[in-house]
């Protein structure tokens, strides 16, 4: 179990140095009310690193916890949660679990937003 949490941490903590460092340099290319395209593009960015990292495994070598602790998990977990996100989505809908799909999406978007704002308002 401890060198799981290691592989995941290790992961983790290159990827959220890579978001951050994604996020520095898009900056340095925009204006200020466009900040948020640093986030848009770890997102992208995410989400096609885990369509690799995930591919690669399936097809390679599909019992690899290392790796999927290491890259999936740690990594692109650290870079952005919304890769996972996409990922499960995805996942879904190659299931046909449309109902389920739709449900996932929209509670995690508008009740994302409904927690931020209540977590806004209650410090304010």
């Amino acid at each position: 179990m401890f060198k799981d949490i290691l592989f995941v941490g290790i992961g983790g903590g290159i990827g959220s140095i890579m978001r951050f460092l994604t996020s520095r340099f898009t900056a340095r290319f925009v204006a200020a009310q466009w900040l948020f395209l640093g986030t848009l593009a770890s997102n992208l960015i995410g989400c096609f690193l885990i369509g690799i990292f995930s591919g690669w495994m399936l097809s390679h070598s599909p019992d690899n916890q290392t790796f999927r602790l290491l890259f999936i998990i740690g990594f692109c977990g650290g870079y952005t949660t919304f890769s996972t996100f996409a990922f499960e989505n995805y996942r879904l809908i190659e299931m046909n679990q449309w109902g389920v799909f739709l449900l996932y999406l929209l509670a995690s978007v508008v009740l994302g937003i409904i927690a931020v704002w209540l977590g806004m308002k209650i410090l304010r």
